[in-house]
């Protein structure tokens, strides 16, 4: 993957690095498009920051050499809960002075930049597309040049055309391919779509001319490059029916509408031999999906059998939706086949959340209600997972669904947050270095996976290239201490440490220093913050693998609580009835019931809406650094020594009448010494089943579920708070 490894060395050698002069070439935006909630310079040079929909903003500049950034948030305290820049796998972490944060650059880059964890829709997100300068304007004069400036039209191509859109000039309509061929779009343009779609209905399905930011028909051999697409309105971004030979280079899609949904980013109708590479794709609903046809919601639009779609190539990309799956095929009753799929090379930035029918995930393949076709060859390859949901959903009636291969697939810092599955006519599934931080998945367990409905069982492949793991020691860390980070060993292979701090290292066994107790993104609490330690492993034939885990930097230490009286295991708990959808200040409620559990379960004698708070006490089993993961799907919040450690979001319901609310989660961390500290967890229960989850881990203690064995409680405990 050379375009990557070229990226992965500019970008992280940041300090004591020699670069030629740098250059800065912003890319202007007119006033009507200019937003006030960034300001951004880049070496000092001002860049005009665009509002493009929803509540995102972006800017564009194109850089050579080596360049320092730095953005202002004009909202004040924006940045206090945390700065959070994507994709992780570059090690990028700011330094905060106030409302303004500043990082480096030293190449091109696509950069999502928001607060942790604040990624769907009303979410307030930043993205900065830092190009390479493009190609020069074209000299030939059959080339349709169009200068900077405000331009109220669509573009339609006729066959044989070049169009260069030169930085800084803005179409407030779509660009047409309507049974067109051999067309060249080129330049840094900017396409506006805001069309008249209904915000309450899906209409965006519909193939009509100025119906999408790109839509084409029975088109062939299209070249599009250095294009930005906004979508604001609820319509399919990029839509391709019956279209082949396509190729998207340094594409930029940004859309959102406040319906979250029906916005996908590329759909294919038909056709394929399509190549999407180097390009950065927001979207709410599906990034990419595939279908023979659409139609329509009619029976009989649902049942028409559709053409086939083959040969598409996504690579070197940055991949983010608000909702729903990476990639989405197959739906219900619908019939086409598909073959020769690619996903390599790429960042997942955010990835689904909740279900519409089946769960989202990196992959969602919905061939539910006798939906009939012959799918095979799926790759996806070399992907770094940052925020997502679940890996992969599979369900197909018939004939078949197989050849799936899931190849170096590294999550970077977050477990699954729901379970894979297969249903139905499934067979030939390869799992090959699938890996949640150190650990690889070698059987269902660990992926999670759920076989279903006569599916076959995956094939966990042994993997043959490096293996990244590592140690550190010691496993206390302190800011200014030196801690040493060593590597497995692997026969000829090269290392390259990024921190979390913004530093990086090469070489088997390396020592460092954390400057604070901050963490990765800047979201360290009560004195202990989580650093983010990437390790890539790289041998003598060029393959590759990558090993992720928190590391939590402690300033300030909390002592174990004195127990005054006997203790009984498990948790004490109670139970107060009501009505909420968020979790209230239960300090304001009385409990109808108390009782005792060995684990966050609780008995609700019946009731269905109601709120439950556990209290105790968690063992710690060494000093250290410590870290929570909080799953629940209607709420939950956990405290520990009385200081908040975690609270999952607000809750995210699921769509498509799937019941109930996505799973939410939320992290935190403390500097704990041995022994027991009080515990105190409540959740929230009005429209979903089951439990809060808690993980942690530690020094020695890997990414884990609290065993109940952990907790304890007072007997008179049971009685109250």
């Amino acid at each position: 993957m050379p375009g990557f490894r070229a990226l992965f060395v500019v970008l992280l050698p940041l300090a004591g690095a020699a670069f030629a002069a740098p250059r800065v070439q912003p890319v202007p935006v007119p006033p009507e498009m200019r937003s006030s909630a960034f300001t951004v310079t880049v070496n000092g040079k001002p860049v005009d920051v665009a509002h493009a929909a929803a509540s995102y903003e972006f800017a564009s500049f194109d850089i050579t050499g080596s360049v320092t950034v730095e953005i202002t948030a004009v909202e004040p305290g924006f940045w206090d809960r945390g700065v959070d820049i994507q994709p992780w796998r570059l090690g990028i972490r700011p330094i905060r002075q106030g409302q303004t944060i500043r990082f480096k650059l030293a190449g091109p880059a696509k950069l999502s930049i928001a607060r942790p964890g604040d990624f769907l829709n009303h979410a307030r997100m930043l993205f900065l597309f830092a190009g390479a300068p493009p190609p020069s304007q074209p000299s030939d004069p059959s080339v349709h040049v169009y200068p900077p400036g405000i331009y109220r039209q669509s573009l339609n191509p006729k066959s044989g055309e070049t169009l260069y859109l030169a930085p800084g000039s803005y179409f407030f309509g779509s660009l047409n391919l309507w049974k067109v061929q051999d067309v060249k779009v080129l330049g840094r343009g900017t396409i506006v779509y805001d069309g008249p779609q209904d915000p309450d209905n899906d209409e965006g399905w519909m193939q009509k001319p100025d119906w999408h930011c790109i839509g084409s028909l029975e088109a062939r051999n299209i070249q599009i490059s250095g294009l930005t697409c906004i979508v604001r309105s609820r319509t399919w971004s990029i839509q391709m029916k019956d279209s082949t030979g396509f190729t998207f280079d340094d594409l930029r899609v940004v859309g959102g509408n406040p319906g979250n949904a029906n916005q996908d980013g590329m759909d294919w109708l038909g056709g394929g031999d399509t190549v999407v590479r180097n390009s950065f794709l927001r979207t709410s609903d599906d990034v990419f999906a595939m279908q023979g046809n659409w139609d329509g919601y009619s029976d009989e639009d649902m049942v028409r059998p559709g053409h086939d779609v083959q040969n598409i190539l996504i690579e070197d990309s940055q991949l983010s939706t608000s909702i729903s799956n990476i990639v989405r095929a197959g739906w219900p009753r619908k019939t086409y086949n598909s073959r020769n799929f690619t996903l390599r090379d790429s960042d997942i930035l955010h990835a689904g959340i909740g279900a519409c029918g089946q769960i989202f995930g990196i992959l969602g393949f919905w061939g539910a209600d006798e939906a009939k076709g012959d799918h095979t060859g799926f790759t996806f390859q070399n992907l770094w997972l940052d925020d997502w949901y679940s890996l992969v959903q599979l369900e197909q009636e018939y004939p078949g669904l197989h050849n799936i291969v899931f190849r170096n697939i590294w999550a970077l810092d977050q477990p699954p947050l729901a379970t894979s599955t297969f249903v139905g006519d499934v067979a030939g599934i390869t799992f090959d270095n699938v890996k949640y931080g150190q650990t690889r998945a070698a059987g269902n367990a660990d992926l999670p996976l759920v076989v279903l409905g006569g599916a076959a069982q995956a094939h966990f492949a042994t993997p043959s290239g490096p293996l990244a793991s590592f140690t550190v020691d010691p496993p206390i860390i302190v800011p200014g201490r030196s801690v040493t980070f060593t590597a497995a060993l692997w026969p000829h292979a090269r290392f390259t440490w990024l921190f979390g701090d913004g530093t990086v290292a090469h070489g088997r066994r390396v020592r460092h220093r954390y400057p604070d107790a901050d963490g990765t993104a800047l979201d360290g609490a009560h004195g202990a913050g989580r650093f983010r330690v990437l390790l890539e492993a790289e041998d003598a034939q060029g393959r590759q693998d990558w090993a992720a885990q928190g590391v939590v930097a402690v300033a300030n230490w909390h002592d174990a609580s004195p127990i005054a009286g006997p203790l009984m295991p498990g948790l004490a708990f109670h139970i107060y009835p009501g009505a909420w959808t968020e979790l209230p200040d239960l300090t304001a409620q009385t409990p109808v019931f108390d009782g005792e559990s060995p684990n966050l379960s609780a008995d609700s004698h019946g009731y269905t809406r109601y709120a439950t708070a556990w209290d105790g006490f968690i063992d710690i089993p060494a000093d250290g650094g410590y870290s929570f993961h909080l799953m629940a799907r209607d709420g939950a919040h956990l405290l520990i020594d009385g200081l908040e450690v975690a609270k999952t979001g607000p809750p995210f319901s699921q769509v498509c009448k799937s019941p109930g609310n996505a799973m939410r989660y939320d992290r935190g961390s403390l500097g704990l010494r041995a022994g027991r500290h009080q515990f105190h967890l409540e959740g929230l229960h009005f429209a979903s089943q089951g439990s809060p989850r808690l993980l942690w881990e530690g020094p020695g203690l890997p990414l884990s579920d609290v065993p109940p064995a952990a907790f304890s409680h007072l007997r008179q405990d049971a009685v109250g708070r």
